[in-house]
């Protein structure tokens, strides 16, 4: 009965958050409490306990500590340009959870955070994860492309757009959320919903064939991220280096 107790509980937390997704733009706000919620610090603050680089079994020199948070330093040479730089992972999957963490961006700058992932060897981790859009939508020329703002910051990048787009300034901190939960997706940007989508079904495939990733642009990952998360449908959370400086915090992942 506790364990019967307990399932209901946690269906009951996703089900109030999605809500609360639907119905931000309308100015509801619906406030909930963690039950029974297990709480995995992604960073302390301190060290790289958990991290490596994607594909690698350490972190990347461009990847540094400063002031309490993770930086990636930018080396000007785009995206993972840097010898020392590269993608990084928190080495741990996961399945159905609440990401929250911080985030600001130089002036210009470009990054993403990835979930889902997976790790497929001679391939960038982007082929196989959703991206989160990290961006200076004022400064960088990738707010401007895509469709209809889809690459600006809070995004699903290049599918769908993040509305309202709420990001601060460059150098001002953001604060985001992931919500996963048996396939449904919701991104928030500085506590208002931005968008909301559903995994494996016929409106994430058509998501992907009209994007970067179509079967026809990009058949390779068209097939990993059709079945995102592989068969058990978990992954790792990443952090981007596009050879920009950006820094992150309080990262946390609330398991569901």
């Amino acid at each position: 009965m506790k364990k019967l107790s307990f399932y209901f509980s946690i269906v009951l937390i996703a089900m109030l958050a999605l809500l609360s997704c639907q119905n931000s733009n309308k100015g509801a706000k619906i406030e909930t409490k963690a039950v029974d919620s297990s709480i995995v610090v992604l960073f302390d603050g301190a060290t790289f306990d958990g991290w490596r680089g994607y594909n690698k079994d350490v972190v990347p020199g461009a990847w540094t500590i400063e002031d309490g948070c993770i930086k990636i330093n930018g080396s000007g040479r785009g995206e993972a340009g840097a010898e020392n730089g590269g993608d990084i992972i928190f080495d741990r999957k996961f399945k159905n959870f609440e990401l929250t963490f911080e985030w600001k961006v130089g002036k210009g700058s470009n990054s993403g955070v990835f979930y889902l992932a997976q790790e497929v060897p001679g391939e960038p981790i982007y082929i196989s994860a959703p991206e989160y859009q990290i961006l200076d939508n004022e400064n960088h020329p990738d707010a401007k492309l895509g469709v209809n703002g889809n690459r600006q910051s809070a995004s699903l990048y290049d599918m769908i757009p993040a509305v309202p787009q709420n990001s601060k300034p460059f150098g001002e901190w953001n604060t985001a959320k992931i919500l996963v939960y048996d396939g449904t997706v919701a991104h928030y940007q500085n506590d208002k919903c931005v968008l909301e989508y559903h995994l494996w079904t016929p409106q994430w495939k058509e998501l992907l064939d009209n994007s970067k990733f179509s079967r026809e642009k990009w058949p390779v990952a068209y097939d990993l991220l059709i079945n995102c998360g592989g068969e058990d449908h978990e992954g790792y959370i990443g952090l981007q280096d596009h050879g920009d400086d950006v820094w992150y915090k309080n990262i946390q992942v609330k398991i569901l």
